[in-house]
């Protein structure tokens, strides 16, 4: 599925993901500036979430409470944030929003069978393009 939105559509995508019936993990890609913080400050706030969405860049993680997590994996080492207990943590009941989230996350995502929403981003003259993958998930 394919979606070419400006920021004020982006509660369209949110309505089109039935958010509150999916909980998950969420992968986002696109560049740098192509709106990954953006998209997930959408879906955080169709959450109900009056929380503040920053990019947890430094952090890795934040919470914004009911369950809502949001995680920047920019040049992080996989291997390590598996060491530290990545994979057990989405694996939680909860919504798991992943900056950068890869082809390589995904691929173990699918190896190991948890189920995840692939949102790529790119950047177009009207908005951005949101290509979205479901992979064993069912909507």
């Amino acid at each position: 599925m394919e979606w070419i939105l400006n920021k004020k559509e982006l509660p369209k995508l949110c309505e089109y993901l039935d958010l509150k019936n999916h909980r998950g993990i969420y992968l986002f890609s696109g560049d740098l500036a192509s709106g990954k913080t953006t998209l997930i400050q959408a879906m955080v706030a169709s959450l109900g979430s009056k929380a503040k969405v920053t990019s947890p860049t430094f952090l890795t993680a934040l919470e914004y409470g009911n369950q809502i997590y949001h995680y920047d994996i920019y040049n992080k080492d996989l291997e390590k944030l598996f060491a530290l207990g990545f994979l057990e943590e989405i694996e939680k009941e909860g919504w798991y929003f992943i900056e950068w989230g890869d082809e390589n996350l995904a691929k173990i995502l699918k190896q190991i069978g948890l189920p995840f929403w692939r949102i790529i981003i790119h950047i177009e003259s009207k908005g951005r393009k949101y290509c979205i993958e479901e992979s064993l998930c069912t909507h």
